[in-house]
């Protein structure tokens, strides 16, 4: 099937960024191009709010060395948007005509509502969160949305940003002085809005300034997975983080890890702003989005025909994704899900590995990508099913969950099981270690019933007798192979469960 590609062109107070992406069988989008330039229109703008000429022939320049990357590509569809410069820019119109001449693509200048709505449904359709205030600071504006139930309720576009913000660092005052005046007229602005005040739920951070403090944070904890999509941060990182990089001289912000040479000047204003939005809101968590405006405006054109622009499952069209990157056998999958959850169900039953019905629900997930590991490399399955899942951006789960798959889904014995969570003892409790461990051994023995891929054991009876576990199970055909497979890998559960397992399988 012929790959069809998507591009798009963001041209943003800061910066101008064009992003190339394909379409996954899911209706989610793969991002295989991203290109970032250093535009800084906002300081091209005159004092009667005019783009000046010198302005214009930059990002014109920008514009056509993008349009030499995109012409590689046979694409389906190229959206070229601009915000809060061009949209406060009173040649706005001349712009667009400029733009059509020179590039020859039409310029959509969005409105505030637009860019603010763009990044809400980016966020709702890349994580699991159902109620939340997401805040996105541009150069030249900054757009906070509030939404429940996943939809919009409340959006707003606060006419400052990172570049406007950092005037106030400029005079000659003491940087405590100069912080305490930013950040008053930071909660004077956040104060015209009563839908803010203690909301008590996730302050989501969409663009580069909360990308660059989430990668500060993480390069200052020495944090060993991989990505940003669905980072977490609580007040005190914020905080800490915050005061740190108010501390610093420009020169020293420019060895700060994380920290892009484009934002050394506006870090701290940027940070200083989610600092005290999670203070007015009394945020639960602050989590980075990875998605932002330019995936939240392909959403709603890819899905215009449709009643509705949102997923209805965020996670589970991730799962699907990996199911079909991987080529994964759904009918076994499926299979085992059902053998697993009847073995789970009478384990909790009779009070065995301390299992409950909620962990069913991590169950699930990893009996989809249970070993997908092979597809690289079968000897090695354990260690590169568990560095995909664990260092891999899969919406919809936050970091300690894809933590907790990659430790079920890529179980292979107690020795690399250990391993594997070494790094991250610290994550669990001593309890919660055990369970993932109980967990990821059910797993390995429930998959070793369909050995061979034919659903050989259709259903099984379970007791227990004189203290050991006894299953009886019903075969539709010749089962050698899953009893010996069966047999050499139950010893696992039986260590998880202090437990002996007995395996009696009987031909229907």
């Amino acid at each position: 099937m012929q790959t069809k590609y998507y591009s798009i062109i963001d041209i943003g107070s800061n910066t101008m960024r064009l992003v190339v992406y394909t379409k996954e069988k899911s209706g989610r989008f793969h991002e295989v191009e991203n290109t970032k330039a250093v535009a800084r229109l906002r300081n091209y703008l005159t004092s009667d709010n005019t783009l000046s000429n010198d302005g214009i022939e930059r990002m014109v320049n920008i514009l056509q060395s993008f349009k030499e990357v995109v012409d590689t590509y046979e694409l389906n569809e190229l959206v070229c948007v601009a915000t809060a410069t061009i949209r406060q820019a009173k040649n706005n119109q001349a712009i667009k005509e400029i733009v059509k001449t020179e590039v020859g693509w039409e310029m959509q200048i969005l409105s505030e509502k637009e860019e603010a709505y763009y990044g809400y449904l980016a966020v709702v359709n890349s994580t699991s969160i159902s109620e939340g205030i997401t805040i996105d600071i541009g150069g030249g504006s900054t757009e906070i949305t509030y939404f429940k139930n996943r939809q919009l309720v409340d959006s707003h576009s606060f006419p400052f940003g990172a570049l406007t913000l950092k005037d106030f660092l400029t005079d000659n005052k003491s940087m405590d002085k100069k912080l305490v005046k930013l950040r008053t007229y930071l909660f004077e602005q956040f104060n015209t809005l009563d839908w803010l005040v203690d909301k008590q739920v996730p302050l989501i951070g969409i663009g580069g300034s909360a990308r660059n403090l989430a990668q500060i944070h993480q390069s200052r904890e020495k944090y060993p997975l991989a990505g940003l999509h669905q980072y977490q941060m609580n007040d005190s990182d914020i905080a800490e983080t915050t005061f740190y990089l108010s501390s610093l001289s420009d020169e020293e912000l420019g060895k700060v890890e994380g920290l892009s040479s484009d934002r050394i000047d506006t870090i701290v204003p940027a940070a200083n702003v989610f600092l005290c939005l999670y203070q007015m809101i009394d945020a639960k968590t602050f989590v980075l989005s990875r998605k932002g405006l330019r995936d939240g405006v392909f959403y709603k054109r890819l899905t215009k025909h449709l009643e509705s622009s949102l997923h209805p499952n965020v996670l589970q069209d991730s799962i699907e994704d990996l199911v079909h990157e991987y080529n994964l056998n759904k009918t076994q999958i499926h299979h085992v899900q059902i053998l697993t959850k009847k073995l789970l169900q009478e384990l909790q039953i009779n009070g065995l590995g301390s299992l409950t019905r909620q962990d069913w629900e991590l169950l699930d997930r990893a009996c989809y990508v249970y070993h997908l590991g092979q597809y690289i490399d079968s000897e090695s399955s354990a260690q590169h099913t568990f560095y995909l899942l664990a260092n891999r951006t899969i919406d919809g789960l936050m970091h300690i969950d894809r933590l907790k798959l990659a430790l079920i889904a890529s179980y292979k014995n107690k020795t690399v099981f250990k391993q594997f969570i070494d790094p991250f003892h610290n994550w669990f409790l001593k309890k919660d270690r055990k369970k993932l461990y109980t967990l990821g051994a059910l797993l390995k023995f429930t998959y070793s019933l369909d050995a061979t891929k034919r659903q050989v054991v259709q259903d099984f009876d379970f007791t227990i007798s004189k203290g050991a576990i006894i299953l009886t199970l019903y075969c539709n055909s010749d089962f050698m192979p899953e009893e010996y497979q069966a047999n050499k890998q139950k010893k696992h559960l039986e260590k998880a469960l202090h437990n002996t397992i007995e395996l009696k399988f009987v031909r229907n």
